[in-house]
């Protein structure tokens, strides 16, 4: 993200702060653009953006330690992504890997997040109960969609957002913290 809004920056001749886009992220690609007040077509900007991400989608690598756990995680519990990317980044990336059982992005829903409809849709197709969802998330809007479809949030403190200034919001370190949670949920 950060390569491809500096491009995107380079191009528009107008600087974007990646910190302030980071506060953002989360939301539809044109909300993000609205609240950075950056003028122009939003569609055409999202364009050019996603053209820029998808030259570097090849940097984007998970290590062989998270790669195990998730594969240990997905022995047991289904696996799911709800992205704010377009479903063509999102399969570019995902297919590289084949760990989630399914996904959901930006193309698939009506409203972005904080709005639950993504989750929501998971939940149904996995035909699960809410108490034993878990979203895992590194942003404050990835924690609104999942207080909004009433499932159980895992802040990854690793991600985009360390800290949420929100109470009660379990944080984690690492991907093996998720593995103990689930793990706990198989016992009980």
């Amino acid at each position: 993200m950060r390569i491809a809004l500096k491009r995107l920056s380079f191009y528009l001749k107008e600087k974007i702060d990646f910190n302030i886009y980071k506060e953002n992220i989360g939301l539809p690609f044109e909300k993000i653009m609205q609240n950075m007040k950056i003028k122009g077509d939003h569609k055409k900007i999202k364009e050019r953006y996603i053209k820029f991400s998808e030259q570097n989608l090849k940097k984007i690598k998970i290590s062989k330690n998270n790669l195990k756990i998730l594969r240990r995680i997905r022995k047991y519990h289904k696996l799911a992504i709800f992205t704010s990317k377009d479903r063509k980044r999102t399969l570019k990336i995902l297919k590289r890997y084949n760990l989630f059982n399914t996904y959901i992005t930006a193309d698939d829903v009506i409203n972005g997040k904080p709005n639950p409809e993504g989750l929501l849709k998971i939940i149904k197709k996995f035909k699960v109960e809410k108490k034993n969802c878990y979203y895992v998330g590194d942003t404050i809007y990835d924690f609104y969609a999942a207080k909004n479809a009433k499932i159980n949030y895992l802040h990854a403190s690793w991600g985009l957002t360390k800290k949420i200034k929100i109470r009660r919001i379990r944080y984690i370190k690492t991907l093996a913290e998720i593995k103990k949670i689930v793990e706990k949920i198989n016992s009980v």
